[in-house]
């Protein structure tokens, strides 16, 4: 299956919180999005490997996704080394993606930083047909993303664009609570941690309305780019 775009994410709910509502956009417009988490988020303070794998596969109905895909790459442990680069290798020749979305460069959460160096390596590494691949026994061929774009999460980041996710900001929220198990509830037993803190989801709306804000929308997704965005036709920017 080719896909149009390609996001890679360290933990499952990395994509929804950082960039499900530009998938849930471009899957609008008819584009196939698929999803390759790297890890089950079994360092978690909350959950379960199981149950964050049940969350994702709820959440990938919700955002009508082509594809989702775990690797079960350690959680904290995992490398931008040979063996990490190519099973993203084997994944990028498999979806053959015009765009890939990775992880904020650098954030709160090591792996996130992590996961998008890792992602930047493997789609350079992709398009080198000297490195062999193959899957179920079937060589790949060799395939490079024309474009790789970071979405911004915790730490913010001055964004090189944003998106305009204004009409599918509540399929964004309800991706997001597909999570049950990792956000607010108030009859949970289990510990606190960073992301269930009743304020995390108010601070992910006021990140949205920030970059909204930025240009004249009213929610907003945030991206960095690796290389200069070019234009054909000034009446098509925001």
């Amino acid at each position: 299956m080719k896909l149009d775009i390609l996001v890679f994410a360290a933990h499952p709910d990395d994509a929804e919180l950082g960039c499900s509502g530009t998938i849930a956009s471009h899957v609008a417009k008819g584009h196939t999005v698929g999803v390759v988490d790297l890890t089950r988020g079994e360092m978690g303070t909350r959950g379960t490997p199981v149950l964050r794998l049940q969350e994702a596969n709820a959440s990938s109905k919700i955002l009508q996704l082509s594809a989702r895909e775990n690797l079960g790459f350690k959680d904290v442990y995992f490398q931008n080394d040979e063996v990490h680069q190519s099973k993203l290798i084997e994944m990028i020749r498999k979806y053959r993606p015009e765009i890939v979305l990775a992880n904020a460069v650098t954030d709160r959460h090591p792996d996130h930083g992590k996961g998008s160096s890792l992602a930047t390596t493997a789609c350079f590494m992709s398009g080198l047909r000297k490195i062999e691949t193959q899957i179920d026994g079937i060589p790949q061929e060799a395939w490079r993303p024309k474009f790789v774009y970071h979405y911004i999460q915790n730490n913010y980041i001055e964004p090189d664009f944003v998106m305009d996710i204004t009409p599918f900001w509540q399929t964004k929220i309800d991706s997001i609570l597909a999570f049950q198990s990792q956000f607010y509830d108030a009859s949970s037993e289990e510990p606190q941690s960073f992301i269930s803190d009743p304020e995390f989801l108010p601070f992910i709306e006021a990140r949205a309305r920030e970059f909204g804000h930025k240009i004249m929308a009213k929610y907003g997704e945030g991206f960095t780019v690796e290389r200069m965005i070019g234009a054909e036709d000034l009446f098509n920017l925001k």
